[in-house]
């Protein structure tokens, strides 16, 4: 049976139908819709190396310019939902820049582990353990967040690689249980069962760390 589209869906294609005629301002409307969301995973998936190096913004701008050139074959075989199209070019945008100032070179060894190998730039513990910690810190509170975040990341290590993906684009990158589900091949209720048992995880493995984390 065919999942009902909703209004969201609709909004979204008459957009897009506008935007494949030349209507600017619907195109506009559907990039200020996706921006965030991309700022997000940029921002886990971007090589700590490469922070300074290379700006989201321009990575984005990049991806929109080639989904642009696109959009009309996109229009007429929509292969996946619109965001995640977009975040898949603006994923192989990012993956290009990785490419181009790091060529072969590895992520740095120690604790770091890779959250999942998929189709995106792959990301790890260590950077999912910083921005769910956010970067909001003193001075003052420097040695206590960096004690947190070897909490946090030893935490995410124990999970499975695919459970650590689902909490990430879950709770940093945001996309909701049917996105998940189809960026990583599972039924929606099979990511729904893995974000709510990593979630639970999660917080059980740092509620029985010596002298706990709270909330994250």
């Amino acid at each position: 049976m065919t999942e009902p589209t909703n209004r969201g869906d609709l909004d979204t294609q008459s957009l897009i139908d506008r935007a494949v005629q030349g209507d600017q301002a619907a195109w506009g409307e559907l990039l200020a819709r996706s921006r965030d969301r991309l700022r997000r995973m940029i921002a886990l998936r971007l090589d700590r190396r490469l922070q300074g190096r290379v700006d989201a913004s321009d990575v984005i701008q990049d991806a929109m310019l080639e989904a642009s050139k696109r959009l009309a074959d996109y229009r007429r075989n929509p292969t996946m939902p619109f965001f995640l199209w977009l975040r898949f070019l603006t994923g192989q945008r990012l993956l290009e820049q990785h490419r181009r100032h790091l060529g072969a070179q590895g992520r740095d060894a120690g604790r770091e582990i890779s959250l999942y190998r998929g189709a995106m730039p792959e990301t790890t513990t260590a950077a999912l353990a910083a921005q769910l910690l956010g970067r909001h810190t003193s001075p003052s509170q420097a040695a206590v967040r960096a004690e947190r975040k070897i909490r946090l990341q030893e935490a995410l290590n124990s999970l499975d690689p695919i459970d650590r993906e689902v909490l990430a684009l879950r709770h940093f990158e945001q996309l909701s249980n049917g996105e998940v589900a189809q960026v990583l091949g599972l039924d929606k209720s099979g990511a729904s069962k893995r974000y709510a048992r990593a979630l639970i995880r999660l917080k059980d493995i740092l509620a029985n760390m010596p002298g706990g984390l709270g909330e994250f």
